[in-house]
């Protein structure tokens, strides 16, 4: 088992963790919606790429109110 020999410092422990902050996610406009979502996943409304590719709950609710 690993034992310190020494304690670190807070100065010394702090700039270890200085990369440890995360990033934003990416995020991208759909080209048909205008919507934006994270990059390479589906938007909000089921595009992905300009395309529907998953029908959402407001869409078939709109088709059957059509009816």
């Amino acid at each position: 088992m690993a034992v310190a020999k020494s304690r670190k410092s807070r100065s010394r422990r702090n700039m270890r963790r200085a990369h440890h902050a995360l990033s934003a996610s990416a995020l991208s406009v759909d080209a048909a919606t205008g919507e934006t979502h994270r990059r390479h996943h589906v938007s909000p409304d089921g595009y992905y790429k300009g395309r529907q590719v998953i029908e959402t709950r407001a869409v078939v609710e709109e088709e059957s109110g059509e009816e």
